[in-house]
């Protein structure tokens, strides 16, 4: 069919009088087209570290983008090629607010997460959210979903949300996180926010890693102190009550008055601050400014009594540690020498021919056995 005809419909002709039916128009492109020029503009070359490292600083968000994605690649060739361009950045970090965010399922983290994220880059303030996304333990995929979730901030020119999958390491992941807020902080991101997978231990991986912890919590779900662990609520700098709007107003007004009760049964933070409970609405963009402004007055308390400095050292050192314990794992378990064990021992384990305590030492000292005769 010829261009001039492709819009021609035969019901417009005379003999169909009582019908007519309209041309139509041309399909929109399938990707928006300033990001696909940047992505083939980004594949031109092949970068190298002083390229990732000018990019960055220069706040090329695709070439950030693309520092990240080697940070959280598994190949060995990869991660020399990030660990070389961090290091060459982290004289340019640490100059952000570092917030982390948890809260129950359905408590409406990624709503809030937008709505506060648009508050923050409002006030001039360039905002970097790393979201880390639960994968299955199955398939081993995941969602990644938050950008079509924060529509609005996903296009805000001051803000770059940055998805990222748990793909079942916790302390993989966490770690690749901290690695990728660095770069972030080094392309200019002043406030970076951090959600957790929102499972288990999640919550004490992100609070290692910032500067300011935020619980967010939902009215009239029942028992509002029951289900909420005393670690995470001794963790947070503050609660806020979410969809405080519409008839859940005197709700969490009620839940706000119960939670404050409850912290004051807490031992003293060691920053010596007291943390507050707020109500918010992210739909209705209702007590944003208050939480901003109660992270502002936090930073401010804990520079001036030197908790701030105190505390982003300790997370270092914290941090040294848990990168030694994942290579050790990591090498304990690429090694193939253990690799052709590991099937054997599984099957004495299975059988009870052999206890579990047992068959992981016989593996250790094969491992250190093969160590001492490499050196």
């Amino acid at each position: 069919m010829t261009d001039k005809n492709k819009n021609h419909h035969i019901e417009n002709a005379p003999d169909y009088k009582a019908l007519k039916v309209n041309s139509g128009i041309s399909a929109p492109p399938s990707i928006n087209p300033r990001i696909a020029e940047r992505l083939r503009s980004n594949k031109r070359k092949k970068h190298t570290v002083d390229d990732f490292v000018q990019g960055i600083l220069q706040g090329n968000i695709g070439v950030l983008s693309q520092a990240i994605t080697l940070v959280e690649s598994s190949k060995h060739e990869h991660q020399l090629v990030a660990q070389e361009i961090i290091e060459r950045c982290l004289p340019y970090s640490g100059k952000s607010v570092r917030i982390g965010i948890t809260g129950v399922p359905g408590a409406g983290k990624s709503t809030f997460i937008e709505a506060f994220g648009k508050h923050v880059t409002g006030q001039g303030h360039k905002l970097a959210v790393l979201a880390i996304d639960p994968s299955s333990e199955r398939s081993k995929g995941s969602i990644l979903g938050d950008k079509t979730r924060m529509e609005e901030l996903a296009v805000d020119s001051n803000a770059y949300i940055r998805p990222s999958p748990s793909a079942g390491s916790l302390g993989g992941v966490a770690r690749k996180t901290r690695e990728s807020l660095i770069l972030c902080e080094a392309a200019g991101f002043d406030t970076i926010l951090i959600e957790t997978v929102g499972v288990g231990q999640s919550e004490t991986a992100v609070h290692s890693m910032v500067d300011f912890f935020l619980l967010i919590k939902i009215a009239g779900a029942g028992d509002e102190l029951q289900g909420i662990k005393r670690g995470i609520m001794e963790m947070a700098d503050a609660i806020s009550i979410n969809k405080a709007d519409g008839n859940n107003i005197h709700t969490a007004q009620l839940a706000r008055v119960q939670f404050q009760n409850a912290l004051h049964l807490f031992p003293k933070s060691l920053s010596g601050w007291i943390p507050k409970v707020l109500t918010c609405s992210s739909v209705e963009k209702i007590g944003i400014d208050a939480i901003w402004n109660n992270i502002l007055e936090y930073c401010t308390h804990t520079q001036k009594n030197g908790y701030f400095d105190q505390r982003r050292r300790e997370q270092a050192k914290y941090w040294m540690y848990e990168t030694i314990n994942e290579q050790l794992k990591n090498r304990f378990y690429h090694l193939d020498l253990i690799k052709s064990q590991i099937p054997d021992f599984e099957e004495k384990v299975l059988h009870d021919e052999m206890s579990s305590f047992v068959a992981a030492h016989k593996l250790l000292e094969t491992y250190f056995d093969d160590v001492k005769n490499k050196i």
